[in-house]
């Protein structure tokens, strides 16, 4: 009996120091080691790749948001927001680019609702950046998965270019090489497809307005 009490202490001894060893280990020194090369060799990255300006933050270059006009009330949760006709607007997103309420719509391919949602936004960004409706990408009338992708193709940036020099007083070839010097390639060259990311864009469109 005795000893079965014995064996049964070690046991139980030795379990809970292979729990103290444990949790020391992946729970404080694991941790404190990848937090600190993260800080060190990717800082920016391991912060959320916040963008600032002047010292304020106006955005991470990893999640959408909107570029509309002030509301003309803000109090009326009713009145929807319209495009500002100055910025490269983004993806449309059915979360309003919250990051905390990410997803898509989950509506399929052949969903009436979907199918219509998709020829009026069509209609609209075609109206909005004077253009035929044939040359409308299908990433400015459908949101990504997460419904916060900061990145546009290079085929939308490119209709808005008339329309955005037009409303900041800037010929349409200076809009263009900002496009073309913010699109980026493939990763590695093969994975995923040009892209452009609309804050960095924006950012330097506001720079080369202001100039």
């Amino acid at each position: 009996m005795n000893n079965s009490v014995g064996n049964a202490a070690r046991l139980l001894w030795a379990g809970l120091r292979m729990l103290l060893v444990l949790t020391v280990v992946t729970g404080i020194i694991y941790p404190l080691v990848v937090t600190g090369i993260a800080q060190g060799l990717f800082n920016d990255k391991a912060n959320g790749s916040i963008v600032k300006v002047e010292g304020k933050e106006v955005g991470s270059e990893l999640i959408g948001q909107s570029w509309d006009l002030p509301k003309k009330n803000p109090d009326d949760e009713n009145e929807v927001a319209q495009p500002d006709p100055k910025w490269f607007q983004p993806r449309p997103s059915n979360s309003g680019y919250n990051p905390l309420a990410t997803g898509s719509n989950q509506l399929g391919a052949s969903d009436a609702k979907l199918t219509t949602m998709v020829g009026d936004t069509k209609k609209a960004v075609a109206a909005f950046n004077g253009v035929p409706e044939s040359e409308v990408p299908k990433d400015a009338v459908t949101g990504s998965a997460s419904a916060i992708d900061p990145h546009i193709s290079p085929e939308y940036a490119e209709i808005q270019v008339k329309r955005v020099a037009k409303a900041n007083g800037l010929s349409e070839q200076q809009v263009a090489k900002l496009v073309e010097d913010h699109t980026e390639g493939r990763t590695a060259g093969f994975l995923g497809e040009p892209h452009v990311n609309v804050l960095k864009l924006n950012l330097a469109l506001m720079d080369l307005a202001a100039h």
